[in-house]
């Protein structure tokens, strides 16, 4: 396991490069380069703390920058749900919420039907 994927550690990426959770890599990429220029160990000469910033900005990064690490840290993160606002959660696990049954609702359900149809027309 990637030990910037560490369980464990317990950050949220998005939140320490201040995108959404469905950002673009363009976002995630200005984002970055924004904060890296701000946090910069070259502009805080000496501060500990201004280079640990830039670490976990770095870290943050190098995760949401590449496709593969992205997706395993969207799906096998460990979340502190308790971290997050209403409006954070549900923007944050919104594709989860949905897809896997967070409504409550049963697969043969009426209002599941039209997308397991559409799902089919997606195999032909």
């Amino acid at each position: 396991m990637d030990s910037n994927l560490n369980p464990t550690s317990h950050k949220d990426y998005y939140k320490i490069l201040q995108v959404d959770y469905d950002a673009t890599d363009d976002k995630i990429r200005l984002n970055y380069r924004k904060l890296a220029l701000k946090w910069h160990p070259d502009k805080h000469k000496g501060d500990a703390a201004a280079t640990a910033v830039f670490q976990e900005i770095n870290e943050a990064y190098s995760v949401l920058s590449d496709p593969d690490k992205r997706l395993e840290y969207d799906l096998n993160g460990n979340y502190e749900i308790d971290k997050y606002t209403l409006r954070e959660y549900l923007s944050r696990f919104k594709g989860m919420i949905l897809t896997c049954n967070g409504l409550g609702i049963s697969s043969t359900s009426k209002w599941s039907q039209p997308l397991m149809e559409l799902n089919d027309l997606k195999e032909i």
